[in-house]
């Protein structure tokens, strides 16, 4: 029994001297990320719900809320994905401001994709405006995430 419990999750076992425990993470933690995940499934119910409802051709706004929740969405799937990366990437050790950097990031991504959709509504978007875009996010969390 042991040994199918050591190949389904090795990390739990305990013979050895990295043994971990497979509850590291906070109920806290936990239920923020549920919330989140389940905040984002009610957006992207929205979303589906204007996508097939609404012509942007017929109602001009139609692009604009799609691109808006299209963003949120976007913005609310990415904060745990990004905040469970970065607490895997610490070794199962979560930090002071890893919610706030998680969240940060997110909306950056969920804004740049608003932006993209609204402008390819208009007729506007073009690869060296996406780039450029994208260059200036990049720089901005650069800048944002230095250490101190």
């Amino acid at each position: 029994m042991d040994h199918l419990a050591r190949w389904i999750r090795p990390w739990v076992t305990t013979d050895g001297p990295e043994g971990l425990d497979s509850m590291v993470m906070d109920a806290r933690d936990r239920t923020a990320n549920l919330s989140v995940f389940a905040a984002a499934a009610v957006v992207w119910v929205l979303v589906g719900l204007v996508v097939t409802t609404r012509d942007p051709v017929v109602d001009p706004s139609a692009g604009f809320v799609g691109a808006v929740l299209i963003g949120l969405a976007v913005t609310l799937t990415l904060i745990p994905i990004v905040w469970l990366t970065v607490f895997g990437r610490h070794r199962r050790i979560a930090y002071r401001g890893d919610w706030l950097r998680a969240i940060r990031r997110s909306a950056w991504v969920g804004i740049v994709v608003a932006v993209l959709i609204v402008l390819r509504i208009q007729g506007l978007l073009e690869l060296p405006i996406a780039l450029f875009m994208i260059a200036l996010v990049l720089v901005a969390e650069a800048t944002l995430s230095v250490e101190r």
